[in-house]
């Protein structure tokens, strides 16, 4: 369970952000800590699941759960991806 949280949180990290600079930056932690919640695979701790979840909602119930609601604007990062491909190429239906 704990490398599947850190897997998914770098899942995050690598669609919303431009690397684990700007990602530690905007939920409020050290890049350092960050890198070795990545290479360990350790559990997150509480309130980094909490800062992930409030700087990105749309990920909570993937997050959490592995499930997705789009009808709710609940999302994976995999969802999210194809969602910005559609917008590069101009094909999204938006």
């Amino acid at each position: 369970m704990s490398s599947e949280l850190t897997r998914k949180i770098r899942e995050i990290r690598e669609v919303e952000t431009s690397g684990r600079h700007e990602f530690s930056q905007l939920i409020g932690i050290n890049k350092k800590t960050l890198e070795s919640l990545e290479q360990s695979g350790r559990a997150p701790k509480g309130d980094m699941l909490e800062a992930v979840c409030q700087q990105w909602p749309k990920y909570t119930l993937w997050l959490m759960t592995g499930q997705v609601n789009e009808e709710a604007g609940q999302v994976s990062p995999e969802i999210e991806k194809a969602r910005q491909t559609l917008k590069q190429t101009g094909t999204d239906t938006d």
